[in-house]
């Protein structure tokens, strides 16, 4: 017997390996499930809303299948519509933009842009099939003790399925169970990765008051803020977990090694993405999601006006989680952001761990939040998406090939050619005989 073309025994066997501490299952149907999911956790990018709505639809396992053996956007189109017992144009198919469900011309259109978003995914999805990564991937995480999560495990952090499609399609993670545990009670301390003195002392007054009141600390293992609020959490007995952009055999930053592998031992390192992947712009920005999503609620200790922790906080925002900001001197270019925050978006203004506390117990303002990507690169034009991450795929010595670039940013090749577009009009990217290469 054999799933996805390789051997039934062996598929089960490398499933075990990453399932430990979890119940097992025998079932061939669950080997694959575990199998399949580990596989989308490198094929889609984090936040892939479209490999979302599939996989949620057929399941990991019949989802991959479609990879493997191409079947076509309009096949998977009519699955997706039957799996979710919607009408072509039901409301609650997410690419329609304005649904008509009861005119026959709005069921095609919602029909015609669902089919195109999954022909786009296909684009994206298919050049980064490689069925010995996967194999590579689950062997390196089970040498590490690195373990797969399910939505169907009780450890599951069920707030994450808040962002409904864009929730990850499964966790890895290195640590103690009890940390995943205690996410539903924990508060997420973000702030500038270039922190002063006033901003590392209120990180650490904040994260030993909250363990203090029986609070996780949440974080994302950066320099500065972030790091203060794990160090002060651990010498505080307290539990903390890290979400990291990249796969959680390689820590990030190196700087860090020391303070994530004490975090392995009494927390936990998250990643949605798989063992040897690499960090970008692009996935920091969406790792963040997760941070404001686990969290009971998010507070932004020390920001600059363009800093990456106002992303966590629009995150936050989105999903109607409490968010709370620390001022700081009004002088201080490290705290205009907290005070953006405060006065233009409805964060709360904290100044100590109890009023930090008591944000979990208040109902949240929501008010959105849109920030320009603080990595989005200099100019007066901010880069897309699009652009971000084809130029975190581009090398500045060696020239890449579109169809390499497509594989390393998870872009169809026509994503990949626009985005280099605009990279080239910007000076930021130069095409040359082999290929392109970033302009530094």
């Amino acid at each position: 017997m054999t799933l996805f073309g390789l051997d039934e025994t062996r598929v089960r066997a490398l499933a075990a390996g990453v399932r430990g501490g979890l119940p097992a299952d025998d079932d061939p149907a669950t080997a694959g499930e575990v199998f399949a999911r580990a596989a989308w956790s490198g094929l889609a990018e984090p936040g892939d809303g479209t490999a979302g709505l599939l996989v949620a639809s057929l399941g990991a396992s019949v989802a991959l299948t479609a990879i493997l053996e191409s079947w076509s956007p309009v096949h998977l189109g009519a699955l997706v519509r039957d799996a979710l017992g919607e009408e072509p144009g039901s409301p609650d198919l997410v690419f329609a933009a304005s649904p008509s469900p009861d005119t026959t011309e709005a069921d095609a259109d919602t029909s015609a842009e669902l089919e195109q978003a999954l022909d786009l995914g296909l684009q994206r999805w298919r050049p980064r099939l490689n069925s010995n990564e996967v194999i590579h991937t689950l062997q390196q995480a089970a040498r590490l003790q690195t373990r797969l999560l399910l939505a169907t495990d009780a450890l599951w952090p069920s707030a994450l399925d808040d962002l409904e499609q864009h929730a990850p399609l499964a966790l890895w993670w290195r640590g103690v169970p009890g940390a995943l545990a205690a996410l539903p009670n924990s508060i997420a301390l973000v702030g500038a990765r270039a922190a002063t003195g006033y901003g590392e002392h209120i990180a650490m007054e904040a994260s030993a008051g909250l363990v203090d009141r029986g609070f996780a600390i949440v974080s994302g293992a950066a320099y500065g803020i972030d790091g203060m609020a794990h160090r002060a959490a651990l010498a505080s007995d307290g539990i903390t977990v890290a979400f990291l952009a990249g796969g959680v055999d390689r820590f990030y930053p190196s700087g860090h090694d020391s303070l994530l592998t004490r975090i392995v031992a009494s927390g936990a390192v998250v990643s949605e993405l798989p063992c040897g992947a690499a960090p970008t712009k692009w996935r920091f920005l969406q790792r963040n999601r997760l941070i404001a999503a686990a969290s009971s609620a998010t507070i932004v200790l020390e920001a600059g006006w363009r800093s990456g922790s106002l992303n966590t906080a629009g995150h936050a925002s989105a999903l109607g989680r409490p968010l709370g900001a620390v001022p700081g001197p009004i002088t201080s270019p490290t705290s205009a952001g907290c005070h953006r925050l405060i006065r233009e978006f409805a964060a709360v203004c904290v100044t100590n761990p109890t009023e930090m506390a008591e944000l979990v117990g208040e109902q949240s303002i929501q008010v959105p939040l849109e920030f320009p990507d603080s990595d989005a690169g200099p100019g007066p034009i901010p880069r897309t998406s699009d652009q971000v991450r084809v130029f975190d795929a581009l090398s500045g010595r060696s020239p890449r090939t579109v169809a390499d670039l497509s594989r390393r940013a998870g872009l169809s090749g026509a994503a990949v050619r626009g985005a280099l577009g605009g990279l080239d009009l910007d000076g930021a990217a130069q095409e040359r005989e082999a290929g392109w290469v970033r302009r530094l």
